[in-house]
């Protein structure tokens, strides 16, 4: 592993487990907020992906950065085997913007980069590269990262429909149905939506770690799902949540609609139309005055296009960056 970083005033350590998991949630959200974006993490969410880290070692991935013994920012590195043997070698911090200029950052950076160069060299593959996401809203980041000789890749958006109402008549085409969710159910929703995202960008085989924070998600309510069904299973779906933590720090009522997939036998039929608006619907009744979801806008199959199209805008971006390992 690479020495850990130094930087004036800071003392870094490897991560500590879950007694550093408050510490953690409230830098996320510390960080997004000085991004200008509304994320709010709490220890039950980050406990859900965090428990069941997939390709990342925890205890020699992440680092924690100090000042005075209080956790000030945190960064984490994991890797990814895309379908055609390409390797995807990831880094992710965040800094408590009151910390922030003091070069914290850049060392943690500087330290991820050193760490998944260090991994790399144990896999063989087709391609590697290093890969870091950037807030659109971040100028420091994104000067960072091109600095470094990282070029743009693809892009990501998040979008929210601010009213609820005037939404369009569409019905879902014959020989499918939508059915109230069982338990028994969970595993063959998970694993379709899984195989309707092979054809997307940086599709991963999901594995029973995934399968585990997927159930332990916080707000998973599937009651708020739409699920279409025809003779060979699942043809389509919207798995939406209501995201209580969020709406309560900003005062909103806001539900998500998310996790939106169809089949590959139904697409372009209308499919992924009517299960929104039929979600839009169901999070009207249970009071939610707005909806959002996070979009790939390159999406292959016109999903940007199509949530435009029923009312959803474009409220924040994101860049992801990569260079050759």
């Amino acid at each position: 592993m690479p020495p850990l970083p130094e930087v004036a005033g800071v003392e870094f350590r490897m991560f500590a487990g879950r007694p550093d998991y408050p510490h953690c949630a409230r830098l996320i959200t510390a960080h997004a907020r000085g991004e200008g974006h509304d994320r709010v993490e709490t220890v039950q969410k980050l406990a859900s992906a965090y428990d069941h880290m997939v390709r990342c070692d925890p205890k020699r991935d992440l680092v924690v950065g100090e000042v005075d013994g209080n956790p000030v920012a945190f960064s984490r590195a994991r890797w990814d085997p895309e379908p055609d043997g390409t390797r995807i070698y990831r880094q992710f911090c965040f800094v408590d913007p009151v910390f922030g200029g003091q070069g914290i950052g850049g060392a943690l950076f500087a330290w991820n980069e050193e760490r998944l160069r260090e991994i790399a060299a144990e896999h063989e593959a087709r391609a590697q590269w290093l890969e870091i996401y950037a807030n659109d809203r971040n100028p420091g980041l994104t000067a960072l990262v091109r600095d470094h000789g990282y070029d743009k890749d693809t892009y990501f958006a998040e979008m929210v429909r601010p009213s609820v109402d005037d939404l369009p008549e569409h019905r879902l085409p014959e020989g499918i149905e939508v059915r109230p969710v069982t338990e028994d159910q969970l595993r063959a929703i998970w694993e379709a939506d899984g195989e309707a995202g092979k054809d997307h960008w940086g599709f991963v085989e999901r594995t029973e770690d995934d399968y585990q924070r997927f159930i332990e998600f916080p707000y998973l309510d599937t009651s708020l799902w739409k699920i279409a069904w025809d003779e060979e299973g699942v043809a389509g779906q919207v798995k939406s949540f209501i995201d209580t933590a969020q709406n309560e720090e900003y005062g909103r009522k806001r539900g998500w609609t998310e996790a939106i997939s169809t089949a590959r036998r139904w697409r372009r039929r209308g499919v992924a139309k009517a299960l929104i608006v039929a979600s839009i619907r169901e999070l009207a009744g249970r009071g939610m005055s707005e909806v959002a979801l996070g979009v790939h806008t390159d999406n292959p199959n016109g999903a940007y296009d199509l949530y435009a199209g029923l009312g959803y805008e474009l409220v924040a971006s994101w860049t992801s960056y990569r260079k050759p390992v």
